[in-house]
C-alpha cells in the first residue's frame, strides 16, 4: 500500500482553513487532485463522487465517503475514504484523514492517506513514478491553499504564477541551446531554472513537510 504525508503551516484562522478545505466548491479550486466534487444528497456520513481531468477532454471519475468534525480544543479532524471504478484509474480504493491543528500564528493542516493500486505487478512498477507525482501535487496544492488564505492570492491567479515560472524557466534553458549550445552554458541554465526558489507567491511543493514528526505519527 503507497503512502503519502504532507505538511503546511497556514497563517490564518481554523474558520478560514475549515471553510476552504470542507465546502465541495471551494476544495476542489485549490487542490489540483480534483476537477470536480459532488455531494450526494440525504447521505451520512457524507457521500460524494468526483472526476479528475487528466488529459484534455479525458476525466477520470470516483467516489468517497467523508467525515468532519470541529474538537472542543480548537482543533478539528476530517477521515476519508475513496475509490474509482474506472479501469483507467491507477488507484483502486484509499483512506487518509486531514488535522488542523491550532499553532502559535496559526493552523499546522495536514494530511496522511495511503491507496492500493490497480492493474497487479505492472500498476506498482507504475506507481514508483506516480506516487511521486501525485505526493508533489498534494504538497503543491498545499501551498496553493497557504497563499489563498494568507495572501489572498486566488487559486487561479497561483496558476498563472505557476505556469509563467514554469515557461520563463524552461525559456532560459532553451535560449542557452539556442543561442549558444555549449555545455558549460546549458548546465549552467539548467542548474538556474532547477534550483532558483520560486517566487514567494508562487505555489512550491518543497515549502511543505513531507515526512511527519514525532507528534504526527499515527
Amino acid at each position: 500500500m503507497a503512502r503519502i504525508y504532507v505538511e503546511t503551516t497556514i497563517a490564518a484562522p481554523l474558520d478560514d482553513v475549515w471553510a476552504a478545505t470542507q465546502d465541495h466548491e471551494r476544495h476542489p479550486r485549490w487542490d489540483a487532485r480534483f476537477g470536480r466534487i459532488d455531494p450526494v444528497p440525504g447521505t451520512a456520513p457524507a457521500e460524494f463522487t468526483y472526476a479528475t481531468t487528466v488529459l484534455p477532454g479525458v476525466e477520470i471519475a470516483g467516489y468517497g465517503v467523508h467525515t468532519g468534525e470541529r474538537r472542543a480544543g480548537g482543533g478539528a479532524v476530517s477521515s476519508l475514504r475513496f475509490g474509482s471504478a474506472d479501469p483507467r484509474s491507477p488507484i483502486r480504493e484509499g483512506s487518509g484523514y486531514w488535522r488542523y491543528v491550532p499553532v502559535p500564528g496559526g493552523i499546522k493542516f495536514l494530511t496522511g492517506y495511503a491507496y492500493r493500486t490497480r492493474w497487479g505487478r505492472a500498476g506498482r512498477l507504475i506507481d514508483l513514478a506516480f506516487g511521486p507525482v501525485f505526493g508533489w501535487a498534494t504538497a503543491w496544492s498545499f501551498d496553493r491553499l497557504r497563499l489563498w488564505l494568507e495572501h489572498r492570492i486566488t487559486p487561479e491567479r497561483a496558476l498563472l504564477h505557476a505556469t509563467a515560472e514554469v515557461l520563463a524557466r524552461a525559456a532560459l534553458v532553451a535560449g542557452a541551446v539556442l543561442l549558444d549550445g555549449r555545455w558549460p552554458v546549458v548546465v549552467t541554465a539548467v542548474a538556474l531554472a532547477l534550483g532558483v526558489p520560486p517566487h514567494r507567491l508562487t505555489p512550491a511543493a518543497r515549502r511543505c513537510r513531507r515526512r511527519p514528526a514525532k507528534d504526527d505519527q499515527r
